[in-house]
């Protein structure tokens, strides 16, 4: 867990040097130095004690200055301190956001990689199902094509069934016409025979009555 925190911690470090205006510290420094020397001049033009015979170090404009640097160098260092303190308390606020974010996009992968393991399940159904059609249309245009060859078959027996049908129904046709045409033929000659008859019987009684 340390190790991804300082990872983190110098992630944002750099951040933030690379987006800090890189003359801001010549700024400050130049601020800091015109400040020493308005103290340093406002000193010189009253100096504390004038007559001073002792060591050139030692005089009390200079001691009055060191210290006046000195209150300036921990007033300086107690305000870096407590912008440290804010910027730490910052990065710590950052390092929880992120270690939340880490925790929420952790949660979000294991629920995105059950659902995709769910997915890789609903597709190897879906490739079973799949080749189990696939097997089964193969089949059915087997069928078809055993169906399509036996239709075939069957309309060509269809075709000579039909044709031998109406042939016989021809040599049928030419059967009863000639009964007809036979039968025509007898009914006029019975027709003429019965008429010849009938001439004939009346001679045939007449000369039965002469010979009596």
């Amino acid at each position: 867990m340390e190790t991804w925190k300082s990872h983190v911690r110098a992630g944002l470090f750099n951040r933030d040097r690379l987006q800090k205006d890189p003359f801001a510290g010549v700024f400050s420094t130049l601020s800091k130095l015109e400040g020493r020397l308005e103290l340093r001049d406002k000193l010189l033009e009253n100096p504390p004690i004038s007559g001073w015979s002792g060591p050139e170090d030692e005089k009390p404009i200079r001691l009055q200055l060191r210290l006046k640097e000195c209150e300036l160098d921990r007033f300086e260092l107690s305000e870096r301190v407590s912008d440290l303190t804010a910027t730490l308390y910052l990065k710590e606020a950052e390092l929880q956001y992120c270690h939340s974010q880490v925790v929420r996009f952790r949660g979000e992968a294991v629920a995105l990689a059950r659902e995709a393991s769910s997915l890789r399940s609903g597709l190897a159904e879906y490739e079973y199902a799949l080749e189990l059609q696939s097997k089964q249309f193969a089949g059915l245009q087997i069928e078809m094509s055993t169906l399509r060859a036996e239709l075939s078959v069957a309309w060509v027996e269809k075709e000579d069934l039909l044709e031998r049908w109406m042939e016989e129904k021809r040599l049928e046709a030419e059967r009863v016409n000639k009964h007809n045409a036979a039968q025509e033929r007898w009914h006029r000659f019975a027709g003429c025979l019965n008429s010849h008859k009938h001439r004939e019987a009346p001679r045939i009684c007449g000369q039965t009555e002469g010979d009596k």
